[in-house]
């Protein structure tokens, strides 16, 4: 076979195989990295009003208060961003990344000992600075330690793998249902196992620090560096030279929209089912235990089957952001997601609408691998790291107030309301009012560059 014929049976072939042994090893360390990050962030969701019932004083709202406690989370997961995808361009993604799932594995695990709401929120905080330094590490380490014609498949897989990590989260809270109802455990102290299971990824730890090694492309461009005295992980050239600055502020407002219909809108999908599922139950005179148990259960369903949708939506994503370009593979991801999200708050009423939840997970999820994709095209290689962390995460300071803002508003339209049926249409119709949101990613990507087939940017070289 000749050269050329040889490139292009290469150029057609799938992503991985041009994978080395150690491609591989990276590749599976991001991945489980962001995994169980994923995992101890979906837990909190499902654990997260049984957290509340236990540690509010009584005559508290839960669901006002869960609003709290996810947007102290996310504030914590923006300053992590912010802190450790500069200190991981400075210093190596490795060692960062190391650090980071230590912190978020640790503190998941404490969140089980807490013994009122302020605890608990100072343990969701220090989990969510571990929780966000890992995307943009991640996907540093990904993007410089594996071949660029892998770059695409390979990122578009590592943040669908994390679907993984949600659906581990969904069968453990099957399983404390079961147990529930089994009388093994008490349904109320099932979030308190929920977080210690949380904690079991520190042993990720282990691997990362015996094998893992800084990619090549991070050691040469440092050392380079030192030589020409580029900055590494700063925010001042980030936003000093307009070729880095546009990109980063344009990234972070595509990043707010997906994340703040996601976290201020779609995970608050367990809710919606917890509460149609218990008024149904309330009504065939079921006692609390079992209500309680049986809504655990079905929680855990949503929970994989919206995981489920989300791993299709995020492989269909990569598949067609490599065929079409990045953007309309937003374009059409941003506008389904709206649609699906709004269509799920208003018409969920059972467990026969479950199907309703792989729909939502697909088109929300969908946009993440977009992320994953998309946001290291956009930096060179020692703002690579900070400018990913800065588009994914920091956005997460605005995207906090979604929560606090979807449960104020519908606190305002349940405003009179004295049954259960009509506080929850209130929430129906404040989630779909927040699921607005999604459009506005519609008008940052109008004014982002094509990067399908564009070499990774990188700084002009010094004149000599």
């Amino acid at each position: 076979m000749s050269s050329t014929n040889t490139a292009a049976a290469t150029s057609t072939s799938p992503w991985w195989k041009d994978l080395t042994p150690y491609h591989w090893f990276v590749f599976t360390m991001a991945c489980l990295a962001w995994l169980f990050d994923c995992l101890d962030q979906q837990l909190f969701l499902l654990a997260r009003q049984g957290a509340m019932k236990a540690l509010l004083p009584a005559g508290y709202d839960v669901k006002e208060y869960s609003g709290y406690a996810t947007a102290i989370f996310v504030a914590g997961w923006a300053t992590g961003g912010l802190i450790f995808g500069a200190v991981g361009d400075r210093i190596g993604r490795a060692k960062t990344l190391t650090l980071t799932v230590l912190i978020y594995s640790v503190c998941t695990g404490l969140s089980a000992f807490s013994t009122g709401w302020i605890d608990f929120a100072c343990y969701r905080f220090l989990t969510g600075l571990g929780v966000g330094g890992v995307f943009g590490l991640a996907v540093a380490l990904v993007a410089d330690g594996l071949p660029e014609r892998s770059r695409t498949g390979a990122l578009g897989t590592l943040q669908a793998l994390s679907a993984v990590g949600n659906i581990s989260a969904g069968l453990i809270s099957m399983g404390m249902g079961k147990l529930g109802s089994a009388g093994h455990i008490n349904p109320a102290n099932a979030w308190k196992y929920m977080f210690l299971i949380g904690a079991l990824p520190a042993f990720l730890c282990v691997f990362l620090q015996v094998r893992l090694k800084e990619p090549e492309k991070w050691v040469k461009a440092r050392e380079e560096g030192r030589l020409t005295g580029a900055k590494f992980g700063s925010y001042a050239s980030l936003f000093g030279e307009e070729r880095w600055r546009t990109p980063a502020l344009l990234g972070m407002m595509l990043c707010v929209s997906g994340v703040v219909g996601l976290w201020g809108v779609g995970f608050f999908s367990p809710e919606l089912v917890g509460d149609v599922i218990g008024n149904s139950l309330k009504a065939k005179g079921l006692p609390d235990a079992q209500i309680a148990s049986e809504k655990t259960y079905w929680v855990g369903v949503n929970s994989i089957i919206q995981n489920l949708g989300a791993f299709f939506g995020m492989m269909a994503f990569t598949h067609f952001a490599q065929k079409f370009g990045r953007k309309p593979a937003f374009t059409v991801a941003f506008l389904s997601a709206f649609a699906a999200t709004v269509g799920y708050f208003q018409l969920f009423n059972g467990t026969g609408d479950i199907w309703m939840s792989f729909v939502m997970g697909f088109c929300q999820l969908a946009l993440f691998a977009g992320f994953a994709i998309y946001l290291p095209e956009l930096f060179p290689t020692r703002l690579r790291s900070t400018g990913v962390s800065f588009c994914y995460n920091v956005g997460r300071f605005i995207a906090a107030s979604g929560p606090f803002t979807m449960g104020l508003l519908a606190k305002s339209l349940a405003a009179g309301a004295t049954t259960p049926e009509a506080k929850l249409a209130a929430f129906r119709a404040a989630c779909c009012w927040v699921s607005a949101v999604f459009l506005l990613g519609l008008v940052a990507m109008a004014f982002m560059p094509e990067t399908k087939g564009r070499p990774m940017p990188e700084d002009a070289p010094p004149a000599k």
